[in-house]
């Protein structure tokens, strides 16, 4: 039933997460919220840092990738467990420095950043910008010699590589709005104007091909193409680059029926493929990255709501109507995204229903998921949507006026919470 080991059945029948009863937290902390099991979050950390660790000799970084869930407290996470961040913005710059973040670990990704948030990137800095074009090629290096220091970069190259994924989330074939092209020449025209570009070092090269992948293939492939393209950039301009940041993407269970492969399947083969192409194009082996943010969040997690009606259309379908939705959770409007949904004050009962969880805002989109089995839902019980860690809060929006939902952590049998619940006051305060 589970899709997250972090996730059991106490001896009420209720759901747990962390060993917290999902029922209490609701009574307690209102609905709809977030609720996160700090522990396993930290062993998914754990686990990629040793997987580094071991087929890398410790000559690499595990980058959490920001934009999953970003939060002080998951800034502060990632730094105990001795990750660097993959940040996206001028804000998630921000909020890592305010955790107390190094900045040297912070990688900076987007395809067009802001002059100011470029600025304050090397005002800050930053260890590495990933450029995306040549435009902003331009403005690094000329913001670098205008505050007198040398801009660390990085070229974000799309390997060709169809991870065979939702078409929103492939961004490593040809036809995506980020990075430079290797099949046009662009890429390496671009390397060229790198190299030649004042006050900026070329340290290293990015690719990522895409989200919630479950084929190992892919990662290898991607690999080896990398590795090709630095024995190209070697030959064509005599220098070698150093760091090869290799994206994330790596599969979560969102459904029973979800396979996703286990760390250290993806890093060996991945490893073998860097050096043997290392030895093959007579090179050194780079300092290896990757950005791991839904694997490491995304099955830790579960959002709670209160079913406040339930709306059977006879031969239709039945709606179960809960006090949240796409303002807490835009995936499945966005993706037609698969989840578990479970009863949580019923989870030992049998799931023989067959529902349709309707969100409350004025929106005939507004759903979570469609014709899915699950216990029998009543006004008042508490309905678990599992998986909701990565790209939830994240995507969250303010549309209706809805409060976006408090977000909880729970560590040790403890309970605290890491964002509150938004006020109609917040909604209000930039207002004028």
């Amino acid at each position: 039933m589970f899709v997250s080991d972090c996730l059991n059945i106490n001896g009420k029948g209720h759901l747990t997460i962390g060993g917290a009863d999902t029922v209490d937290i609701a009574e307690k902390y209102d609905t709809p919220v977030i609720v996160y099991d700090e522990g396993a979050i930290r062993k998914n950390c754990r686990a990629f840092v040793n997987s580094i660790n071991e087929y890398y000799g410790g000559n690499g970084r595990v980058l959490y990738a920001n934009k999953a869930f970003s939060c002080l407290e998951m800034c502060r996470i990632a730094d105990d467990e001795n990750m660097g961040l993959d940040v996206v913005s001028g804000g998630e710059i921000y909020t890592a420095l305010k955790a107390g973040f190094p900045a040297e670990k912070l990688y900076f990704h987007g395809n067009n950043k802001s002059y100011d948030e470029i600025k304050y990137a090397l005002e800050s800095g930053v260890g590495r910008i990933i450029v995306d074009n040549p435009e902003e090629l331009s403005v690094i290096s000329a913001l670098a010699k205008e505050s007198g220091i040398t801009a660390n970069i990085y070229m974000r190259i799309k390997p060709g590589i169809d991870a065979h994924t939702h078409n929103f989330i492939r961004t490593g074939q040809i036809d995506s709005k980020f990075g430079f092209a290797l099949e046009t020449g662009e890429a390496m025209e671009c390397v060229k104007l790198a190299v030649n570009a004042e006050n900026v070092n070329l340290l290293g090269l990015h690719c990522h091909i895409g989200s919630q992948i479950f084929d190992v293939a892919p990662f290898v492939h991607a690999a080896e193409v990398m590795m090709k393209f630095i024995s190209d950039i070697k030959n064509e301009t005599g220098v070698i680059i150093s760091e090869l940041d290799l994206g994330g993407g790596f599969g979560i269970k969102y459904l029973e029926t979800d396979e996703p492969v286990s760390f250290d399947a993806y890093m060996k083969p991945v490893s073998d493929a860097i050096k043997e192409a290392a030895t093959k194009y007579d090179l050194p082996v780079p300092f290896i990255l990757i950005e791991p943010g839904r694997s490491i969040a995304g099955a830790e997690a579960v959002t709670l709501y209160t079913v406040g009606a339930v709306k059977n259309i006879p031969n239709v379908r039945t709606y179960v109507s809960i006090d949240g939705g796409m303002t807490d959770n835009p995936r499945y409007i966005l993706y037609q995204s698969d989840y578990t949904v479970l009863c949580a004050n019923k989870a030992d009962k049998p799931r023989d229903a067959v529902i349709t969880v309707a969100g409350k805002c004025c929106e005939s989109g507004d759903l979570i998921q469609e014709n899915t089995k699950t216990q029998k839902m009543e006004k008042g019980d508490i309905l678990a949507v599992l998986s909701t860690g990565a790209y939830n809060y994240s995507m969250a929006s303010n549309y209706n006026r809805v409060p976006r939902p408090a977000v909880l952590m729970v560590k040790d049998g403890k309970i605290k919470t890491v964002i509150n619940r938004e006020t109609y006051e917040d909604l209000i305060k930039n207002d004028i």
